[in-house]
């Protein structure tokens, strides 16, 4: 019988990038396919990566994790600085490594960067100026953000009509890379796409809206059980940093600081994540070759795999 890693022999590599929103059972699905096509996955949640915050990520159980080998998870501290452009380099040493080995390898997550950053490749903008962000964010912190947009517009009008206008983080960087090069931060978008030499094949899982947030309350009850409270709070001193500009964390802090009621941190953590799903699907529907599966047919996905190996 003719496996499917044979029928690709001739073929480029092929990257299975399983996306969907959070809870939508990626986890399940990448693990059926690396055991079925004996292979390995490649995490691309951007907060996985770090180690210190493994509950309230929802990082794979051990057993999960022992299932076949897993990248990217727990790689990094909280105090490491990384981006969408590292990890692109990272993952394209990764995957010489892999394609040695496998014809085919899994990648799952939900962070739409990230993907972005595989697939299409990352325009090479300058690492920040730490010392004109943190004056910067002193000037957002006092004056507000309006001020920072004004001078946004002045320095670079292109990339103030299609940013977040709302976005301070955004706002800041732009400004950062206006300032720090003296170029404007649009010029470094070049919107060249990078050549890979595999090929990509999108799936997308879809989940009942209903059953899903069923399933967003259950994953935050699991958490709260295994001990979200005491992870954030051991994090609390280092909250100013970026990886904690995260949900499940940030609600905490504001009730670490008296600012809501545990309760109500519990409630807006229900709350964001909710939100947070549903733009991941708006995300992930811009991409025009994504094909969409139920959650919980990995088969059918398998399946369509291996029609693609015999094309």
């Amino acid at each position: 019988m003719t496996s499917t890693s044979d029928m690709l022999h001739n073929k480029k590599k092929l990257l299975i990038s399983i996306s969907g929103p959070t809870a939508s059972g990626k986890t399940a699905a990448s693990l059926q396919l690396a055991k079925h096509f004996n292979t390995e996955i490649i995490s691309c949640d951007s907060r996985q990566m770090y180690r210190e915050m493994k509950i309230g990520t929802a990082v794979p159980e051990p057993n999960e994790l022992a299932q076949c080998p897993h990248h990217f998870i727990g790689k990094l501290s909280i105090h490491d600085y990384y981006n969408a452009s590292m990890f692109e380099n990272d993952i394209s040493g990764l995957l010489k490594t892999l394609f040695k080995k496998h014809n085919i390898v899994i990648m799952t997550g939900g962070s739409g960067m990230y993907l972005d950053a595989v697939l299409y490749g990352i325009d090479e903008i300058p690492d920040p100026d730490m010392n004109i962000r943190k004056a910067l964010t002193q000037r957002y912190n006092n004056e507000g953000l309006e001020p920072l947009r004004f001078e946004l517009k002045n320095l670079d009008p292109v990339c103030y009509k299609n940013i977040d206008k709302k976005n301070h983080k955004r706002i800041i960087r732009a400004l950062e890379v206006c300032l720090s090069t003296g170029k404007p931060f649009s010029s470094f978008h070049t919107r060249t796409r990078k050549k890979r030499d595999f090929d990509v094949l999108l799936i997308g899982l879809n989940k009942d809206r209903k059953l899903l947030y069923h399933d967003i309350d259950k994953r935050i009850d699991n958490m709260l059980e295994q001990g979200l409270e005491e992870e954030a709070r051991k994090l609390y001193p280092h909250k100013g940093l970026v990886p904690l500009k995260t949900i499940g964390y940030t609600e905490y802090f504001r009730y670490f600081d008296n600012e809501i009621s545990k309760e109500q941190a519990i409630q807006l953590i229900r709350k964001n994540t909710r939100q947070y799903a549903r733009k991941q699907i708006n995300w992930q529907k811009r991409y025009k070759a994504m094909q969409w599966f139920e959650y919980n047919k990995a088969s059918e996905i398998i399946q369509y795999i291996e029609q693609y190996a015999k094309a």
